[in-house]
């Protein structure tokens, strides 16, 4: 149990959730594995365009800032999206945000084929972002509804590993099409859309809870809002947000420079290569919550912390030395990183805030990670156009560095004041 949960109804294990009226028991195993597919999916287009950028930069002459705003607009889009979806989501139910969102994907997967110009891209990336805000909120509540409370571990682990093993796959897919295959933006967002329709098939059939018709007052206000979480649960955000937004700041500049620095400063342009290495880092964010699933959340965001901490040293090295398993190296820390924080976050989260503020409060915990995860990245590819791109990562890293130590300190005072969580089984 987590002692600071003092808001009436908002421990799980206490109080049913709001969108479960019907035992979610009854409903098999395999159909919480099937409701994590659709954010697989959606994840899978965040970043299939990233090893075709250094495709695109040199069609259409755009240098590193022009490349970094156009991974922001895609932040923005998520944030913008995360302000209404987990709201509409917990009023309305998950369908009626997941459906529109993979229909927006789909849209985003059109104009990133037909690409001529940065403007198209940058709709493109919009697009994707909103949809991705929507699924990482209703998307992952949605995997939590069908476990069920007596399942909500498996379903943050599941929710969770979906989205670092699609955003990983959609880089490496995209690598291997692009240079495997004719026409690479057409068929690469060809078989993406593929997939979306697939993701699409399991919604309509997806066996989850119609939300419960809520009072005036409880829950009631705006449609639009910064998600929150119920009173007594912020400090589980909070540590939350400490941990996994340095973690996923560090891989957002991997996807966002990475193909830069292999392409400019290791010397290779292979959109294989830089593929391979989003995947890894991805793989490795997978692997390390599987690793991490039995250990105590504020155990696992401290050791998210600590990894992301040692991952900036590592990428400040490699790219003074010119060293490829150096950037490796740095990239499968900064994975390990944002897996852990956000397997600790989603797993604070899932263990005190009921069904029916779930996605709110998936959506908050977003927010807080990927505000820094638009503006550093962004500040490093303008400061590496004016000093180089060593100088610029040799900044990035430095601060992250910082807030990556004050995050798992946090975590550390946090648990000098209260007892360990509850184990993730």
């Amino acid at each position: 149990m987590h002692g600071d949960a003092t808001d009436p109804g908002t421990d799980a294990r206490t109080a049913g959730p709001a969108h479960c009226p019907q035992s979610a028991a009854a409903v098999p195993t395999r159909w919480i594995w099937w409701a994590a597919w659709p954010v697989t999916a959606v994840f899978v287009l965040s970043n299939a365009a990233t090893p075709l950028y250094v495709l695109w930069q040199r069609e259409m002459g755009f240098g590193p800032g022009t490349l970094t705003v156009v991974f922001a607009c895609y932040i923005a889009g998520l944030l913008g999206s995360l302000l209404v979806s987990g709201v509409v989501s917990d009023r309305l139910g998950r369908k009626p945000v997941l459906l529109p969102a993979l229909g927006l994907a789909l849209v985003a997967c059109l104009v990133f084929a037909t690409a001529g110009g940065v403007s198209a891209l940058i709709v493109a990336r919009l697009c994707t972002g909103i949809a991705v805000g929507a699924v990482v909120s209703a998307g992952m509540a949605a995997v939590t509804d069908v476990a069920g409370p007596e399942r909500r571990p498996l379903a943050a682990l599941l929710a969770s590993c979906a989205m670092v093993l699609g955003a990983g796959t959609g880089p490496l897919l995209a690598g291997v099409l692009s240079e495997t295959l004719p026409a690479p933006t057409v068929t690469v967002f060809g078989v993406e859309a593929v997939l979306l329709v697939t993701a699409a098939a399991v919604v309509l059939r997806m066996p989850v809870p119609a939300p419960v018709r809520r009072s005036a007052g409880a829950g009631a206000g705006t449609w639009m809002r910064v998600p929150g979480v119920p009173r007594g649960a912020g400090r589980q955000l909070a540590l939350g947000v400490a941990v996994f937004a340095p973690g996923i700041t560090a891989t957002s500049f991997v996807l966002s420079l990475g193909p830069s620095l292999l392409s400019g400063l290791l010397g290779t342009s292979s959109r294989i290569v830089s593929g391979a290495l989003a995947f890894g880092m991805f793989l490795c964010a997978t692997g390390a919550q599987f690793a991490v699933r039995r250990l105590r959340e504020r155990v696992v965001l401290v050791a998210g912390a600590g990894a992301t901490a040692l991952g900036m040293p590592a990428l400040i090295a490699a790219v003074h030395a010119g060293s490829v398993p150096g950037l490796v190296a740095a990239a499968l820390l900064a994975g390990a990183g944002q897996g852990m924080g956000q397997l600790g976050g989603l797993s604070l989260l899932n263990s005190t805030v009921p069904a029916h503020r779930l996605a709110e409060a998936n959506a908050a915990l977003n927010v807080g990670g990927y505000l820094p995860a638009a503006l550093l990245p962004v500040s490093a590819g303008y400061l590496s156009g004016v000093v180089g791109l060593t100088a610029g990562t040799t900044a990035f890293g430095t601060v992250l560095a910082a807030l990556a130590v004050a995050g798992g300190g946090l975590v550390v005072l946090e648990r000098g004041r209260a007892a360990g969580g509850t184990a993730v089984p």
